[in-house]
């Protein structure tokens, strides 16, 4: 089976990017489950995996169109997430609500700037960075531009790898109400941001892992043939 993927790989015509021929073009798709070499043709559709039998695709389906829905989703979500209280803090003086960036200003307050400076940038810059970024790759792809895309190569591996350090405010808000409500004069509550901070970082991430990075590099016509579903 291996002398005809070859066989067929080099019969194409059509280079991809820099003049070296993609394996799309050459009929030829990768596994995600084993990482075995199929050969699926030059349509769209679906084979089975002559290794394990799963599901190959020469582009993840209808990538473009999941990734934008899950930015939308993000991006509506971020306002709630960072104007609606993470914690809700009840002693036996008063109740107190914080937000992610009330509680970056009580950090700076108390002289905490370096944690104040990364609870800020991981809870508030990043999710921001992390959806206009994808935003831009899901763009550019969808017009079919052609250019940079070295470089929006490498946004999109600093976006995938950046996702697992955006849950911090759920993982403090998490630890606080598990050490004080072992106490008796104090209790914290996870608040109605903390929900909508962590659909924005799952919705994010979802959306990361959606984008095919391949349609980077896929050159007009093929994209094109494709269609934004590709």
């Amino acid at each position: 089976m291996s002398a005809d993927l070859a066989a067929h790989a080099s019969g194409t015509n059509a280079p991809g990017a820099g003049g070296i021929p993609l394996g799309r073009q050459a009929g030829l798709a990768i596994c995600n489950g084993c990482l075995a070499l199929n050969h699926v043709g030059r349509t769209n559709d679906a084979v089975r995996c002559w290794r394990c039998d799963g599901e190959v695709h020469p582009r993840i389906p209808d990538s473009l169109q999941r990734t934008t829905a899950y930015l939308v989703a993000a991006a509506i979500l971020y306002l709630p997430a960072n104007l609606l209280p993470v914690m809700r803090t009840s002693t036996v003086l008063e109740d107190e609500d914080d937000t992610i960036l009330s509680g970056v200003m009580v950090l700076l307050h108390q002289g905490s700037w370096p944690l104040a400076l990364l609870v800020f940038f991981a809870s508030i810059v990043v999710p921001l960075l992390k959806i206009f970024g994808l935003a831009l790759l899901v763009s550019m792809s969808a017009m079919g531009a052609s250019g940079h895309q070295l470089a929006r190569a490498r946004l999109y591996r600093v976006v995938d790898f950046v996702g697992r350090w955006s849950m911090l405010d759920v993982y403090v808000v998490t630890l606080l109400v598990a050490l004080v409500r072992m106490g008796k004069l104090a209790t914290v509550t996870p608040g109605p941001g903390a929900l909508a901070f962590a659909a924005v970082v799952v919705l994010t991430v979802l959306a990361a892992r959606s984008f095919d990075p391949r349609l980077i590099w896929d050159p007009a016509p093929l994209r094109e043939e494709g269609g934004a579903s590709a």
